[in-house]
């Protein structure tokens, strides 16, 4: 994975776009109108900062050393079936913040950024849709 293209990504954003929150989730609630309600006491937005934040530091991780991101996701996949989000709309977010990325880097979004990103969310939703860790601990224990 081309972690130095993803990381320069969304270094470019952030120098294009100084808070990524309000367009990150004004495409959240855009394509998932139902998660909308769910944060009515997040009046200042620094719940969605914070979930942006953290959902950030997990995807620099999982590119990087990985030594949380995977379980972070799994264990957030099941907190959230709790607000009734189920893992199709939290798979959601991931897509949304890159797009989010994308639509900022406008001409510099190359064929190779693109790739790293796919190939990142895809490795990202294999811990959406499984996030049961014993299960993933045995997938990944050598045979």
């Amino acid at each position: 994975m081309r972690a130095d293209l993803i990381e320069r990504s969304f270094e470019i954003a952030a120098e294009r776009c100084g808070d990524l929150t309000p367009l990150v989730y004004a495409r959240l609630f855009d394509q998932q109108p139902a998660m909308e309600p769910l944060f009515c006491l997040d009046t200042h937005h620094q719940v969605r900062g914070e979930m942006l934040s953290q959902v950030i530091r997990a995807m620099l991780d999982f590119i990087g050393e990985r030594q949380y991101a995977a379980t972070l996701i799994q264990t957030e996949v099941m907190n959230h079936a709790g607000y009734d989000v189920p893992p199709a709309v939290f798979r959601t977010f991931f897509d949304v913040v890159a797009e989010t990325v994308r639509d900022l880097m406008a001409e510099d979004w190359t064929d190779e950024v693109d790739a790293a990103w796919r190939e990142l969310l895809t490795a990202l939703d294999y811990y959406v849709t499984h996030p049961d860790q014993a299960e993933t601990a045995r997938d990944a224990a050598p045979a």
